[in-house]
This record gives structure tokens, C-alpha cells and sequence, in this order.
């Protein structure tokens, strides 16, 4: 039986192709557009079918458009990269070939033919922008706990030799302030500190990433270096090792052996000069043990190991860190806040701070965003999941002396709400409920305002 070619047969079989096909007529009207192609581009067909492409695309002019230069002009691109933005404001980066169609001797058309390369180059670009000069140094790092000198130290020492390093230490803890300490530390300081997640990237196009490529290799490869070539005479940062899968894990090993790379697609070794330094948030034991690193390569990277400590086991950093942070975000946020109240200073110390470091700043950042004025931190600027955490058990407040005055008692986190929320109202009316004059006016973002009138008016 002979297959019928039907309009509904070409639908399924455009669909089912691996490359974007994006065709309009000479109205320039999108006409097909097919499955691949919307996810290139992240719009749905009824989003553009039968649209013009000026008002699908950002573009400045049509000359920017090699869809309508091929429509209007005859032009054909081959294997040419292209950089766009959807109408979301969406970047996508794609290589394309693109030409008119032409039936019976007349141009009816124009066809473009995509393959995606917006992640790698976007990951390219991440990759420019980590090759920098690592800015933290051991004097830096914060805290006088014994456990965390002794930690420095050790890493002090680690910094004399280019011996692979090995940090470990939950999530916020502060393991790259340790990796850029040693480079900084170290006789590479003055070479490159090049640093890259490696659960950041996707599978298909780690490898090169990590290990650069020639052109011709794969589709949309150029002659690129690796993150090894861009680290020479450098340090390279390697954060969540562990998430790399077991055949490149297998390679990095006899990259870090052999102290060579090979680009994909390539027929030669390059030598290279790197120190290696692999960070680990999960405890290296357990990854061996569940196959989520090789035992080979954790020997050879641990040459020295270090494990930073959890905020947990060293609270008598805390103070020093809030009164750090505190200071960061005042000048930041052009406030004066003199510190955190004493049941504040309770609650820190009681804490558990799974987020370690990171929380902690996050937390005070979060804040000084509620702060009016310069008001000391309290528990009603701490968020929600502490405040639920410590709603029962917080230590209260000694209990003030009684004023010479006879007033009418209320705690005092209601009459300065009753203050606030009155001074607000009053501001508001002010400014006709203008929320960004009155904003300006109490020298609060305007983000701030709404969330205290919200936070007010409910109470």
C-alpha cells in the first residue's frame, strides 16, 4: 500500500526532525515552524504561526534579519552563527542555514534550517568571565574559633607546594574563599584562577568545556581552549567534582597524570601547567562508596585534603560574621544599623545554620531590607522559617524598669509598630498613596514600603 503524502504526514515528519525549521512567506508571515524550532526558541507555534517576524523577533531594523534578507535580497547563509532575542526578550544563539524559496523561477519564500547553540555559548561566556584574579586572600577569612585557624593553617601550609587539593565542606561554608586564598597564596598568584561549577553544566557539552575542541568536532565547534589551557601556569577550580560522570572523570584523571590535554577532535596532546584544586559539598566517603566518584581520582586529587567546618561547630565566629556582615550592608544600603538585639543574638547562637556562612549573610541581608532608619536587627526582621523555629522558645527579654511616667503598658514591639504604621499612613496621605514618593521620602526601597504596609495593615 503506497503512503498517502498528506499536509498532516509533513507536520508529523518536520516534527520528528532534529533541527529548527522556521519558513514565511513573502510577507513576510511565519507559515511552518516546527517542534524542534519552538524549543529552540522557547515560543509556542500559535505564538508565531501566521505572524510577521518583526513583531515575533526583537529586532532593530530587517536588515538584522537574515530570514527577510534571504526574502528580499535572494542572500543565502551557510553554517552561519547567529545571535537573537525572542520576543520574551529571550537571547538564543543558533548556527543556521538560511535561503529564499524558489518555485517555477519566482522567490515565494524563505527557509531557515537551526541548530541550537545558546547554552554553549552562554557557558563560553560564563567561562570568560570566571578566568580572573581570585580576590580573597587568608587574612580575609573570618572567624577565631581554634577549628577554623586550624583549618587555615593547613591550607597556609598547602599553599607552599602545586600539589592537587581536596576541599570539602558542606554547602556555605566558604570552600572557594579557601581555593583562592591558596592560589593568592601560592607562587601562581600571578597566573590565571580559573573556576567552574560542574553540576553547572549540561553532559553534552562538558567536555569540551573542560577540555576545548577543534573545529569540525561536533556542530557549532570552533577551535576553543579548555578550562585547562585557559588555567596555564594557573590555578583551575573544579566545584561539585562529583557530579561529573565516570568517562570524564576517568579522562581528568590522565589530564592530571600526564599533565597534558587533548581537545575533542583533535590528534595531539597539549601540555599543561595547572594546579588543580576539586571541591565537594557531600562527604568523599560516601560518593566512593555510591559511585559518584572514582576512588583513583579521589587519591590522586587529596593529595592534601581539607574540610572546612560547618558554622555549627564553630558559633563562636557568629558575632565576628553578623558584625562583618552588618557593616557590608550598611554601606551597601547607605544605613546605620548598630547591630542585632540580645534575644536576636540568642536565637543566632541557638540556631543550627544549615547554610552555614552563606545563610547567615543571606539572613542579615534580608534584614537590613526591613530596617527603618537605623534601627538595631529584632526578631521581627528575621524571616519567616526562624521566627516559626524559635516562636515558643526564644528567651525573652529582661524585663524593663518602670518608667517615672505613668503611662498604659504594652510591649514595646506594638507601640513602635503603632508608631510605624501610623507614620506611614501619614506619609502616604502625604503623597496621595504615591508609593515610590513616599518611599523616597522615608529613605526606604520601595520593595520595603510595600512590604511593610502589607506587613502593617494585616496585623
Amino acid at each position: 500500500m503506497t503512503l498517502p503524502i498528506m499536509p498532516e504526514v509533513y507536520k508529523q515528519l518536520l516534527d520528528a526532525v532534529d533541527a529548527g525549521i522556521h519558513v514565511i512567506d513573502m510577507e513576510g508571515h511565519s507559515i511552518l515552524y516546527n517542534q524542534k524550532m519552538s524549543e529552540i526558541e522557547d515560543m509556542n507555534k500559535e505564538e508565531v504561526l501566521r505572524k510577521n517576524i518583526m513583531d515575533i523577533f526583537l529586532f532593530q531594523s530587517e536588515e538584522e534579519s537574515r530570514l527577510i534578507q534571504a526574502l528580499r535580497h535572494g542572500r543565502f547563509h551557510k553554517n552561519a552563527k547567529q545571535t537573537y532575542f525572542n520576543f520574551k526578550g529571550q537571547e538564543i544563539t543558533t548556527i543556521n542555514d538560511t535561503f529564499p524559496l524558489v518555485y517555477e523561477g519566482k522567490r515565494i519564500g524563505a527557509v531557515e534550517i537551526a541548530r541550537d547553540i545558546t547554552k554553549l555559548e552562554r557557558l563560553s561566556r560564563e567561562n570568560a568571565r570566571e578566568k580572573r584574579a581570585a580576590g580573597f586572600t587568608f587574612d580575609q577569612i573570618i572567624g577565631k574559633s581554634p577549628v577554623l585557624r586550624e583549618v587555615i593553617h593547613h591550607a597556609e601550609r598547602a599553599a607552599r607546594t602545586s600539589s592537587s587539593v581536596l576541599i570539602y565542606g558542606e554547602t556555605g561554608t566558604g570552600k572557594e574563599l579557601f581555593a583562592q586564598s591558596i592560589h593568592n597564596a601560592s607562587v601562581r598568584a600571578a597566573g590565571p584562577f580559573v573556576s567552574q561549577n560542574c553540576a553547572a553544566l549540561p553532559e553534552s557539552l562538558i567536555e569540551g568545556i573542560l577540555f576545548g575542541s577543534v573545529k569540525g568536532a561536533f556542530t557549532g565547534a570552533s577551535n576553543h581552549a579548555g578550562l585547562f589551557e585557559q588555567a596555564e601556569g594557573g590555578t583551575l577550580l573544579l566545584d561539585e567534582i562529583n557530579s561529573l560522570s565516570a568517562p570524564l572523570q576517568a579522562k581528568l584523571l590522565r589530564v592530571i597524570q600526564e599533565k597534558s590535554v587533548r581537545r575533542i577532535g583533535d590528534v595531539k596532546d597539549r601540555p599543561v601547567d595547572v594546579r588543580l584544586i576539586a571541591v565537594m559539598n557531600e562527604d568523599p566517603a560516601a560518593a566512593i562508596q555510591e559511585n559518584r566518584l572514582r576512588e583513583d581520582l579521589y587519591y590522586r586529587l587529596s593529595v592534601v585534603s581539607i574540610i572546612v567546618p560547618p558554622l555549627r561547630q564553630r558559633k563562636q565566629d557568629i558575632p565576628i560574621l553578623t558584625a562583618h556582615f552588618i557593616e557590608k550592608y550598611n554601606e551597601r544600603f547607605q544605613l546605620g544599623v548598630p547591630g542585632v538585639s540580645d534575644q536576636v543574638k540568642t536565637i543566632f547562637s541557638s540556631y543550627e545554620w544549615p547554610g552555614n556562612v552563606r545563610e547567615l549573610e543571606h539572613l542579615i541581608e534580608g534584614a537590613m531590607n526591613l530596617i527603618y532608619r537605623d534601627e538595631t536587627i529584632e526578631y521581627s526582621h528575621l524571616p519567616l522559617h526562624i521566627r516559626t523555629k524559635f516562636s515558643g522558645g526564644a528567651p525573652a527579654l529582661p524585663a524593663p524598669e518602670p518608667e517615672a511616667a505613668v503611662i498604659t503598658p504594652k510591649p514595646l514591639k506594638t507601640y513602635l509598630e503603632e508608631v510605624e504604621k501610623e507614620y506611614i499612613e501619614t506619609m502616604l496621605t502625604r503623597n496621595n498613596q504615591n508609593i515610590t514618593r513616599t518611599a523616597a521620602e522615608l529613605g526606604v526601597s520601595r520593595q520595603s514600603l510595600q512590604y511593610r504596609i502589607r506587613r502593617l495593615r494585616s496585623e
